[in-house]
């Protein structure tokens, strides 16, 4: 068959429309359905195109055709190729779904640190202008009435598009997405328009897949470059060297920031923090020659830069200054430096970082709020970038007055030799306890602690469970908080 732009191609959009069923999973595939063979990153779906067919598939996509004499002439006769599988996928998943038809407006929003953050505070914004919203991140994909556990960050292709059609039917105004730099770069967002595309920052994570820092920006990017819709905002952290380099590409940009800048030809979302302290901030914002205040109980200069980010889609969506004073009332995502309650006069907080400039953002937050003592609980995950680990621990030596190694998501590799890695950036440090167990590692913690003191949890955050071997189990850092804290008062 021809490829994507023939007519062929064309009658296939067309029969999707009308209901043909399309699967990347051969094991899934009915008589008569379209498979799309997805290069996956570590199986290419090509391999599977005669299991496909032999379970009955009308149609393969395929990035190329298969070497002669693998299939048979009749079975030949059904691959279309397509230079892209995944951008096939996209715009079958349009067709089947008709999300270019609908009337719900797409905000994405990427970066390495700040993403679910930002997309809880969008969603206040909007929710509490009275606007139905909907959000494809971490923690969940919901909106009013509906809440799904999320697997990934960003789903899957056909999954988003699925998403998409039941929120639309569920009256959604607005859908905030969070965009992983995986997501963009094996195509998950294809066959969709954004009517705006954030990006938060970009510091080291996941270069065990993207390999180098230029590469997983150029991931990144692909969400305000490859995914417009007409007039789509771009809102870019202007305080980021990397989001510099967004702003010179696009004059119509919105920049954002907690630094004034200089000469700039686009337009500026500023900040500056008035006061802060354990109970929250206040903030002066200025745009287009107005200015308010906002007032948050939210700490940290990473926070205050995140609240801008949600601003900025606030004023983009058609909101105006008076509307950003709903933020006060925004008490702040789950796992996200959450304090954990507690009757014994503690300062516990339980945070999501992963990361080293994560880690030192939540650190740099605290020490300025002059506990006694800052007392770090962390570890990194295994089958991830190796060399983001000595970092953790540098970050940690650089605030804390103590530190406790423990274990995170080891997965598959050995939970000591993760901490191995991470000690050298620890070394000199004079309060260091290694203890693998993560429960156990809790609780001695939370018995170190005196009232004056603070605590910090970090590297799980929301997630309730741990992986270790493949199998994840059920772990959740503020329940075992929470448990050891009963101990504590026993």
């Amino acid at each position: 068959m021809e490829n994507k732009g023939s007519r062929i191609w064309l009658d296939l959009l067309d029969k999707v429309s009308q209901g043909l069923m399309v699967r990347t999973n051969s094991k899934m595939v009915q008589p008569g359905e379209v498979f799309v063979a997805i290069p996956g990153v570590k199986v290419d779906g090509a391999a599977y195109i005669p299991d496909a067919l032999q379970r009955g598939a009308g149609v393969v996509i395929a990035a190329q055709p298969l070497p002669v004499g693998a299939l048979s002439p009749e079975d030949a006769g059904k691959l279309v190729i397509h230079p892209d599988p995944r951008v096939a996928l996209g715009d079958l998943a349009r067709a089947y779904f008709d999300t270019d038809r609908h009337s719900l407006k797409l905000v994405g929003v990427t970066g390495t640190n700040g993403k679910t953050s930002v997309s809880y505070m969008v969603e206040h914004l909007l929710a509490s202008a009275g606007l139905k919203v909907g959000v494809l991140g971490t923690v969940s994909y919901r909106w009013p009435g509906f809440s799904l556990d999320a697997q990934l960050t960003t789903p899957d292709c056909w999954q988003i598009h699925e998403l998409l059609a039941n929120m639309e039917r569920s009256d959604v105004d607005v859908v905030v997405m969070e965009v992983s730099s995986h997501a963009l770069d094996q195509r998950r967002v294809a066959g969709l328009s954004f009517q705006a595309g954030v990006l938060t920052n970009v510091t080291q994570d996941h270069l065990d897949y993207h390999t180098d820092m230029e590469s997983y920006f150029n991931a990144k990017s692909k969400l305000f470059f490859e995914y417009p819709s007409q007039d789509k905002a771009w809102i870019v952290n202007m305080d980021d060297p990397w989001g510099r380099r967004l702003l010179a590409a696009n004059a119509k940009v919105l920049g954002f920031g907690l630094k004034e800048p200089a000469n700039t030809v686009y337009q500026c979302l500023t900040g500056s923090i008035l006061s802060a302290s354990g109970k929250g901030m206040e903030m002066e914002v200025n745009f287009e020659k107005k200015s308010w205040r906002l007032t948050t109980p939210l700490i940290g200069s990473y926070n205050a830069s995140n609240l801008l980010a949600a601003q900025a889609v606030g004023l983009k969506l058609g909101m105006n200054c008076r509307d950003m004073r709903r933020l006060a009332s925004f008490t702040g995502a789950p796992g996200r430096l959450q304090r954990v309650e507690n009757d014994q006069d503690l300062d516990i907080f339980v945070d999501f970082a992963h990361t080293p400039d994560a880690l030192e953002n939540v650190l740099g937050a605290l020490r300025e709020l002059h506990f006694n003592r800052l007392l770090v609980l962390f570890g990194c995950g295994g089958n991830r970038d190796a060399t983001k680990r000595p970092l953790m621990g540098r970050a940690v030596a650089r605030y804390a007055d103590a530190a406790i190694v423990t274990s995170d998501n080891p997965r598959f590799e050995h939970p000591t030799a993760i901490i191995d890695d991470i000690l050298p950036g620890l070394e000199g440090f004079p309060d260091v306890v290694v203890e693998v167990d993560r429960r156990m590692a809790i609780h001695m913690a939370i018995q170190r602690l005196r009232p004056g003191d603070c605590l910090l949890v970090a590297g799980k955050g929301h997630e309730n469970y741990q992986e270790i071997n493949g199998v994840k189990r059920h772990f959740s850092d503020v329940e075992e908080v929470r448990n050891a804290l009963q101990g504590k008062a026993a």
